[in-house]
């Protein structure tokens, strides 16, 4: 039986990626709190406005800008939630994202403290003054808040007027505290009070239109993970295949503990949660990362990679740059899974019946984003691939959702051949606790032309769960940063790993095709970590707890 959320009190973020609800533009702004008795005016005014997951339209009419609102361990203590409630809190959320810097990947291992004491030089002001040692917290990050707007007017790269409306109202209030809340700067080199996000726009004639794309040109943020309750039961359906877990043969939703505190998880139990239960519950816990992209070093690398893969596979230079992106990331570039589309005459073939080379590059967009919403983009599994002959084993998104891969299941049987084949009763079992959601969007010029090392582009990531530690960290240090799991030893990932040491990223071949495996052999960190913060995203009614000021651990 499908569960009920009430959605009217769960944050909207949590509910739904804005950016596919034509929400393609976003401010995300970092607030101090001095003063504790404005800090809750601050949030009794903040949660009037703020957008729950009711939905759109026949529960809530669908807003110009919406608005959404997250707290740091930090943020709560400067709110004086209670010390037996923030006791109740992770670990991992007390600590702190900078202090997890080892664990994520984001701090050179071989370098103790001592020896790095400026190992955060890189990461913005605003994120080397969160929990510096010795400041006394006068610049920590407290309050995390995003809007996301709408467009104008359709064709044009302009947001509604609401979003400006809005900024200028949370500036305003915060005025009006008094000095009790600040925005800081979230600026790199600017006196910026927030930091700016859009889709990557693309240019047709007069008509401007965002597109799924990031800024190394990959079509991004397809494969997201379904919850139970996430959507009316009628839809339900059709969009938990291949974004839910494969259990008995069949897609069903992952339960809503994985992702929202007070329900249960795939383990039937509860998810650990701070006391009351009234607090916990309906909200989650928020990682936010700003994501660098090298897009020189990309672009430079995969030159010279395309240009020996082309003469090692005999293929043309263009396929051998599309092939080497799509083996790199797991789909080629426009979001077609190699899972179902491995070689680059099939994926033509298919691109064409789709209709995403229509002459009218606004209709073939559109093609794309229709097959991208589809069932088509994620219902794919690894069970009949174990090799890795047509997705590597250490791509991109075999590591962010390792599917059927990892079940034992798939380990023993071989075929005629001697080659392993797929096991029809393997499931997501090893995989379904290590979901996260996936939000925020991409910052930086659209134009790839002035994209550099040295430019501002990159993502806002946002990435949601039950448990920080379980999911998001687990993910990031075992599956990022470690290749044991996908028998790729200390390799890392092509796309988000550090290639400060281990620089391969293997493609195997079937040995029917006659030709050798590939070995990307000198690959450089392509996206860098310039700074974030762990947050907890209460629910509606934990935001009224926190402005009364009448949280009560008992």
């Amino acid at each position: 039986m499908a569960r009920t959320l009430n959605l009217h009190d769960i944050q909207g973020n949590v509910i739904r990626a804005y950016g596919r609800y034509s929400f393609p533009y976003a401010r995300y702004f970092f607030l101090h709190i001095d003063k504790a008795a404005e800090g809750r005016k601050f949030v009794d005014a903040l949660r009037k406005v703020v957008t729950t997951g009711a939905r759109w339209p026949e529960e809530a009419e669908k807003p110009a800008c919406t608005v959404n609102v997250a707290f740091s361990f930090m943020g709560l203590l400067a709110l004086e939630v209670p010390t037996r409630t923030l006791k109740g809190m992770p670990f991992e959320f007390a600590d702190g994202m900078k202090a997890r810097a080892f664990v994520l990947g984001d701090r050179d291992t071989t370098k103790v403290a001592q020896d790095d004491p400026e190992w955060d030089a890189h990461w913005d002001p605003i994120w080397q003054n969160n929990r510096a040692p010795g400041s006394g917290g006068a610049e920590d990050v407290h309050i995390w808040i995003s809007l996301n707007a709408q467009l104008a007017q359709p064709g044009k790269a302009d947001p509604s007027p609401a979003l400006e409306t809005r900024t200028q109202w949370l500036r305003d209030l915060c005025e009006a505290s008094g000095g009790g809340v600040r925005i800081l700067n979230a600026g790199r080199d600017s006196r910026a009070d927030y930091l700016e996000a859009n889709a990557v726009f693309g240019t047709h004639g007069d008509v401007v239109l965002p597109t799924p794309k990031e800024h190394f040109g990959f079509a991004d943020g397809i494969g997201d993970p379904v919850f139970d309750g996430q959507y009316r039961p009628e839809d339900m359906p059709d969009r938990v295949i291949g974004r839910g877990k494969r259990m008995d043969g069949k897609w069903t939703p992952i339960a809503t503990g994985e992702f929202i505190l007070g329900h249960p998880d795939e383990s039937q139990e509860l998810p650990p949660a701070a006391m009351p239960p009234e607090f916990s519950h309906n909200g989650t816990f928020m990682a936010f990362r700003k994501l660098h992209e090298n897009v020189g070093s990309f672009n430079e690398v995969l030159e010279a990679e395309s240009a020996r893969f082309a003469k090692v596979m005999s293929v043309p230079k263009e396929e051998a740059r599309e092939t080497l992106m799509a083996k790199m990331c797991g789909r080629w570039s426009d979001g077609v899974p190699l899972a179902k589309h491995p070689t680059f005459a099939g994926w033509q073939a298919f691109k064409a019946g789709r209709g995403f080379d229509d002459p009218d590059p606004v209709k073939a967009l559109e093609n794309q984003m229709a097959f991208l919403r589809s069932p088509c983009a994620s219902d794919f599994r690894y069970a009949d691939d174990m090799p890795g002959y047509k997705v590597p084993g250490g791509a991109h998104i075999r590591r962010m959702n390792t599917r059927d891969y990892l079940d034992p299941l798939n380990q023993d049987g071989v075929d005629a051949e001697g080659m392993p084949y797929p096991n029809k009763n393997a499931t997501h079992a090893l995989n379904k606790r290590r979901r996260v959601l996936r939000r925020g969007l991409p910052y930086g010029s659209s134009d790839a032309s002035k994209n550099t090392d040295d430019t501002e582009q990159g993502v806002a990531m946002i990435l949601m769960g039950a448990s920080l530690f379980r999911q998001f960290e687990f993910v990031q240090q075992q599956w990022v940063q470690y290749g044991l799991d996908f028998n790729q030893g200390n390799n890392t990932c092509p796309m988000l790993g550090d290639h400060s040491t281990h620089k391969r990223h293997t493609i195997p071949a079937d040995p029917k095709c006659g030709k050798p495996p590939y070995i990307m052999s000198k690959l450089k960190t392509f996206v860098e970590c310039r700074g974030g913060e762990y947050f907890f995203v209460p629910s509606m009614t934990a935001l009224r707890l926190i402005a009364m000021g009448v949280v009560d651990p008992t």
